[in-house]
């Protein structure tokens, strides 16, 4: 957006315990054993790999490589920015595919997934969710490991055997520095298996350094709130067109987000640039997709559920729920589902825009405060009311109120500098550090620790008490074993392309000058802390 011209309408490391069966026998300083059987705690090590195979709307592998198809190679593909070979299997989906999520690899005869990259922290432990597909009979598979980068692969413990329920099957060893993996079907010829959620446990230790994130978590941006309303273009891809209400009565045009952006983030590489999506937020959602992680929509007219098995986009699909800008209430349903969401471990982003002390007429800037519909409701309005009326606790559960202002901040340093590890994980995170924040008119947010103790301010008002409950510009917090992250203001993710018909400007890396602000850091590292990537 222009923001002075206009009016505003418009892995750190995860750590996880890996699972160790009682009398299992060793095999070349292995254990293979099923994780749904009897476990004991083992040391903590830091997940380094999660690979769901989720790809989207169309899956990049659809064929077999053998006869009758001719391949004899198999097929490179892109899966959470990684090179794999898929050979004689495919991604699939189909009804007969046991899967954890929307997509799994499907392997005949003696087919095999191979990683084409090396992990370089080694593996403490490897789990593999495994079945037969469809009502095929048993097969066996394995799990091989390689040191040199595929010249030699050595297997890691023994067969194991499919059923015709999907099943973690554990694999805890000790490998240093760089290695691979494989998965072979070994054995069943025709009997086609499934292979889904592979998770890597690397071996330096656990800890917090390196700047590892845990890729495969799943990201949902709303699309379902009016974010495209206005001047606004708050969506990461929009291929279709809608008639929208507009502030001053009747409809405008606007462009219209679907499930899943394309082209396809398969094709996504280290050096693809944002606008590979048409929508203001596609630069956050193409870094995150570059570091592995998975995006979508959720589009107008979808409904906002939780624990509702028949929809395809349910929450509880997903690890974060990013909101910028929702320019409608949420309903009583959708409100209960959010805060079940981020009670039972979901995360949530929460940005919002400027205001003012009432939603008629002009705020003290001349602008109009961003109601962009009519409806008397703009974004702050919509926070504070799922934090005070969503029937589940109704005081401010995330430690928080949003205050209606508008106010621009070029840039603030005033930083948080103390030793909250949320805080320095989403301050200095995988993705660098977050120093200076600037906002274009936008909202702050008052502290109520009374409330919840956990809320924490990350940036203030350069005019503000650094470390005080006045005036922070961004914050987080957790909520029963989910975690939060408010910002004020859309400017600064804000790319800059998107609607041609929006006035929209580059918040996310275009601050004059160069290094004016550190944007991407902050909202990058704040979406993989809340998706407890990092």
């Amino acid at each position: 957006m222009n923001y002075f011209a206009k009016m505003k309408f418009s892995l750190l490391l995860l750590a996880t315990a890996g699972v160790l069966a009682t009398g299992c026998q060793k095999n070349e300083g292995f254990k293979t054993e099923k994780a749904d059987t009897e476990t004991v705690a083992l040391k903590t090590d830091a997940v380094t790999l999660t690979q769901g195979f989720e790809v989207g709307a169309t899956s990049p592998k659809t064929a077999y490589d053998v006869s009758p198809t001719g391949s004899s190679s198999g097929d490179n593909v892109t899966l959470s920015g990684n090179s794999w070979n898929v050979y004689d299997a495919l991604i699939g989906n189909l009804a007969a595919d046991k899967r954890a999520g929307s997509w799994s690899v499907r392997i005949r005869n003696t087919g095999k997934i191979t990683m084409l990259y090396n992990l370089t922290t080694g593996i403490s432990s490897v789990t593999v969710k495994h079945a037969t597909y469809g009502t095929d009979g048993n097969s066996t598979w394995g799990l091989f490991y390689s040191t040199n980068s595929g010249s030699s692969w050595t297997q890691a413990g023994s067969n194991v055997t499919t059923g015709t329920t999907l099943v973690t099957q554990t694999f805890t060893f000790a490998v240093t520095g760089t290695v691979r993996l494989e998965v072979r079907k070994l054995t069943g010829g025709a009997d086609r298996i499934n292979i889904d959620d592979i998770t890597v446990n690397d071996n330096a230790g656990g800890g917090t350094g390196g700047g590892t994130v845990l890729t495969g978590k799943k990201f949902l941006f709303d699309a379902s709130h009016l974010e495209n309303a206005g001047s606004a273009d708050w969506q990461i891809d929009a291929d279709g067109t809608e008639n929208v209400p507009m502030y001053t009565g009747g409809t405008t045009v606007e462009t219209k987000a679907q499930r899943y952006p394309t082209p396809s983030y398969t094709g996504i590489t280290s050096t693809t640039a944002e606008n590979y999506w048409k929508g203001a937020m596609s630069a956050w959602a193409v870094e995150l997709v570059k570091k592995g992680e998975l995006v979508e929509t959720l589009p107008v007219g979808t409904a906002l559920t939780y624990g509702n098995a028949s929809n395809p986009e349910d929450l509880s699909n997903y690890d974060v729920y990013v909101v910028v800008e929702p320019n409608r209430l949420f309903t009583a349903a959708e409100k209960t589902a959010i805060m079940t969401f981020v009670s039972n471990g979901g995360g949530l982003v929460m940005v919002a825009d400027h205001t003012a002390a009432t939603t008629a007429g002009t705020d003290a800037n001349g602008y109009n405060p961003s109601d962009r519909d009519g409806d008397g409701y703009d974004s702050p309005r919509v926070w504070n009311d799922l934090m005070t009326n969503n029937g589940i606790n109704n005081n401010n559960p995330f430690g928080f109120t949003i205050n209606y202002v508008d106010i621009s901040e070029g840039p603030s340093t005033n930083v948080y500098t103390g030793t909250n590890a949320n805080a320095a994980i989403v301050l200095n995170g995988a993705a660098g550090t977050a120093s200076k924040l600037a906002f274009y008119n936008g909202s702050t947010a008052n502290l109520t620790p009374a409330t919840n103790a956990s809320v924490q301010g990350l940036f203030w008002r350069n005019s503000a008490t650094n470390g005080g409950t006045a005036n922070a510009m961004a914050l987080l917090a957790t909520y029963g074993t989910g975690r939060v992250f408010f910002i004020g203001d859309s400017s600064p993710s804000d790319d800059g392309t998107g609607d041609t018909g929006d006035s929209l400007f580059n918040g996310w890396s275009g601050d004059s000058p160069s290094g004016f602000t550190s944007h991407p850091a902050l909202h990058l590292n704040a979406a993989l802390w809340a998706a407890k990537a990092q």
